[in-house]
């Protein structure tokens, strides 16, 4: 073999090597690597060479499966005080039949205060104030979620009120707050989407009752509110079958006395609403709330003040105080409107506070001062 050949064979000889050795190297890192990753994500492992198998699965059919994972991921374990709720007679009760009274605060319009809706605004009523319960008002018209408003927005509102009060032990009240559409029909479409919605969202959480119409009114007789509300029951019956759900009654919700002789349908786990402004309602409404009861009816005050019913004028505190009397005596819980800073008496705060906790006295408006008190029982 001339010089030539010798120098092309060693050539040759020096490229296999350093691609052998080039190679060994490579495949050794890979499989150092494979191995990290193996260990890493157990159950993941294919034979060498393969593709790793995977079941068929409709594109539509895998996005619905997510969407249930993503589902359960929300859900959340219940933390209320006093565990689910039910209707025993004409009584709130807990799981164990004990009588269970809510007391609590309602919002005014969510979508005017929604600030008030937060953690430390709703710790402080818990433990300041003595509240176990706070009511969410969803004004449907006035700008409301029926009339103009960003719907998504009050939803997330609604959505902070159920989460933040469950993790603070304490119960929600999601108002269908009719006021100047007058008649629960007229919005009776948007109402079963909305509980529809809100009642599969929050089946899991035990804290949820819902109020489906505040205050029927402008001539809204028993039986067509009973005709809107067998229609609205059996949407969250459907998803909820347990929860405790809140019946407005004709004339704003003060003629609970018509119910017992055509209750709703579906009576299981239902009450019906009174409110009451102290200086304007006195006995004529207290002798209404009695004879319900004493028919049967089970009551709930998801509303009331101490001024008179415009929500604003001079406190009652004599008339005030025997409708306390009268909730004390029939277990009937109660909710106080309205943690605002709205100039009117109803108004919790003075208008000048513009703080959404660590209120002092001097915070409160006189009707504030008043339901603090009752809340903690310093009456």
């Amino acid at each position: 073999m001339d010089t030539k050949g010798k120098i092309l064979l060693g050539f040759l000889l020096v490229v296999v090597i350093a691609v052998v050795g080039f190679g060994a190297f490579f495949w050794g890192r890979y499989s150092q690597l494979r191995e990290i990753y193996d260990r890493e994500h157990p159950g993941e492992t294919t034979e060498q060479g393969e593709e790793p198998k995977t079941e068929a699965v409709d594109e539509g059919e895998s996005k619905e499966t997510m969407k249930e994972q993503d589902k359960k991921t929300e859900k959340k374990a219940s933390k209320s005080t006093f565990g689910p709720l039910a209707v025993k007679g004409t009584d709130l009760v807990d799981a164990k039949g004990n009588k269970v009274q809510l007391k609590g605060v309602s919002s005014h319009g969510l979508q005017w205060y929604p600030e008030y809706i937060n953690k430390e605004t709703l710790q402080e009523l818990r433990d300041d104030w003595g509240a176990n319960v706070i009511r969410l008002a969803m004004y449907t018209n006035e700008g409301g979620y029926c009339s103009g408003a960003d719907r998504e927005q009050l939803k997330q509102v609604i959505d902070d009120g159920v989460n933040i009060s469950n993790d603070l032990g304490m119960y929600c009240i999601i108002d269908w707050h009719i006021l100047s559409d007058c008649h629960p029909v007229q919005y009776q479409d948007e109402a079963k989407n909305f509980f529809d919605e809100m009642s599969k969202k929050y089946a899991s959480y035990d804290n949820v009752l819902y109020e489906i119409c505040n205050e029927p009114n402008n001539g809204a007789n028993w039986d067509e509110i009973k005709s809107y509300a067998d229609t609205v029951i059996p949407v969250i019956r459907a998803n909820d079958p347990d929860a405790i759900i809140l019946v407005g009654t004709p004339n704003w919700s003060q003629d609970v006395d018509v119910v017992a002789d055509n209750p709703v349908d579906d009576p299981t786990n239902v009450m019906y609403v009174c409110h009451f402004y102290a200086a304007t309602h006195k006995d004529d409404l207290r002798n209404k709330v009695k004879k319900a009861i004493a028919a049967g009816t089970p009551v709930f005050i998801s509303e009331f003040s101490i001024c008179d019913a415009s929500g604003n004028g001079a406190l009652d505190y004599d008339s005030a105080s025997k409708w306390m009397d009268l909730a004390k005596e029939y277990n009937l819980s109660y909710v106080g409107w309205n943690l605002s800073n709205k100039p009117e008496s109803s108004a919790v705060l003075v208008p000048s506070c513009t703080k959404t906790s660590g209120w002092s006295e001097s915070d409160l408006n006189e009707s504030g001062k008043w339901l603090r008190r009752q809340l903690r029982g310093e009456q």
